[in-house]
């Protein structure tokens, strides 16, 4: 079992509930570390190897609020990369309230974490199944999103085409998203552009129309 955690999370609740699972697995207090910011968890991760005492286990959400504080990792996906080039074989655990398939699958296969736990009314019981998973070198997913590495899932899905869903599922036409792409830099933003993509993600997902294409997008937990 890990001896040496991190916890980078800024809801108490959630840091709360995670030390409750740790408590129970018998891993000690003094030995659990917390953090609030992504780059504050990342200066923790190398004083600790510097001083010879690593971490032997991260757990992270994906989302952090905004304030005050200038933060150069601004997310829990930014953290991973960035400990990923330092610590490949860091186990990772993502704790979050995010449970679409294709980031589930990036993060896995991109970044290699080792479990992804939806936060839920099952978030303790599968937060400590992962753990044990991960301390005995295997996998695990939540419920919710065990299918996400499912081959019948394995769509070449773009973060630009995800968008261009939720754009599509706000009820917004072609012209509209055009409009909204170029006010956030999003590329390519041409009509003309968009109307490609969408005929093409229609062939993809045998999609009648827009609407039936956002459906089989959200049934498959993309947006």
């Amino acid at each position: 079992m890990f001896k040496k955690v991190l916890i980078v999370d800024d809801h108490a609740s959630a840091n709360s509930g995670v030390l409750e699972v740790l408590d129970g697995l018998k891993i000690e207090r003094e030995h659990i570390y917390k953090s609030q910011y992504c780059d504050d968890a990342q200066l923790k991760m190398k004083r600790a190897v510097l001083d010879g005492e690593p971490f032997d286990l991260l757990i992270t959400d994906l989302s952090f609020r905004d304030d005050h504080r200038p933060e150069k990792l601004t997310s829990g996906e930014a953290l991973i990369k960035a400990l990923r080039v330092d610590y490949p074989e860091m186990p990772i655990i993502v704790f979050s309230m995010v449970d679409l398939l294709q980031k589930v699958r990036m993060l896995v296969n991109e970044h290699q974490v080792n479990a992804y736990v939806c936060k839920g009314r099952e978030a303790s019981k599968e937060l400590k199944q992962a753990i044990e998973a991960v301390s005995n070198k295997q996998r695990f997913l939540s419920q919710r999103v065990q299918n996400a590495l499912s081959t019948k899932n394995n769509l070449e899905i773009t973060d630009f085409d995800i968008e261009l869903a939720k754009q599509l599922s706000f009820g917004k036409l072609q012209n509209q998203i055009s409009d909204y792409f170029k006010d956030n830099d999003i590329s390519p933003s041409s009509v003309s552009s968009i109307e490609k993509r969408l005929n093409k993600l229609r062939i993809q997902f045998k999609a009648d129309n827009a609407t039936h294409l956002v459906a089989k997008m959200k049934d498959l937990g993309l947006i």
